[in-house]
């Protein structure tokens, strides 16, 4: 299930996520001692991780990740790595664990099997998860292009990270399985504009989740997606 959040502007959508988000944060923090999140890339959350970086939190007891990166080096204008460190991880966020999902030249068996055991130890279960969404209708990297989505999305997938590899869109990707998403304790959907508000409405009008892996979360009866929308 759903609740649309409307607002106004993009900049008051990204205080008021921020705000939220600070007080998940805050409050994980109080109840077991550290908290993690993962976000997503592209230039829809710029704002948000420029308000949540300037949110007073312990934060070097918070980890941060990604809930997927394409497969390429830090330094591409490609990597959502690079988008985190130069956006979110500055001002008072500096100090943030991150959990970096690109390790080492290949992705291969050994490296996601590595990165299943990190994953597991340092962040997991999700105290925040922040989704972005396409015009195709995937999140993460739960491409509904891929050979790999059944897989993707299968609840009785015991990974939490594995490999993807799009066909409409360049580079292969690691993605968090839809299993392992599913049991973040807070999760939101941020998009703007005309465009995903109608790809919004396309996901909410059929149950397929194949044809649209958003619909996954957006229709899950025990998942309360909060939907940040603005044009």
């Amino acid at each position: 299930m759903h609740q649309l959040n409307d607002f106004e502007t993009r900049a008051a959508l990204d205080v008021e996520l921020a705000e939220k988000v600070a007080d998940l944060l805050s409050s994980a923090i109080k109840a077991k001692g550290s908290a993690s999140i993962a976000v997503s890339g592209g230039s829809t959350p710029k704002g948000f991780f420029e308000a949540l970086s300037q949110k007073d939190l312990p934060w070097r007891k918070v980890t941060v990740t990604l809930a997927d990166e394409r497969w390429v080096n830090i330094d591409s204008n490609d990597s959502n790595t690079r988008l985190v460190h130069e956006n979110l991880l500055v001002n008072k966020a500096k100090d943030a664990k991150f959990f970096h999902l690109k390790q080492g030249e290949e992705l291969c068996a050994e490296t996601l099997a590595d990165l299943n055991v990190g994953a597991e130890n340092a962040l997991l279960p999700l105290d925040v998860l922040i989704l972005g969404m396409g015009e195709d209708g995937h999140t993460a990297s739960l491409f509904p292009c891929s050979q790999e989505i059944e897989q993707a999305l299968a609840l009785d997938n015991s990974d939490a990270l594995m490999k993807v590899v799009p066909t409409t869109a360049p580079h292969d990707r690691i993605t968090f399985t839809y299993a392992t998403l599913l049991k973040s304790a807070n999760t939101f959907l941020h998009i703007s504009s005309s465009s995903k508000k109608a790809v919004l409405e396309q996901a909410l009008s059929d149950s397929n989740i194949l044809e649209m892996p958003i619909r996954a979360f957006l229709q899950h009866p025990d998942v309360n997606v909060q939907v940040y929308w603005a044009e």
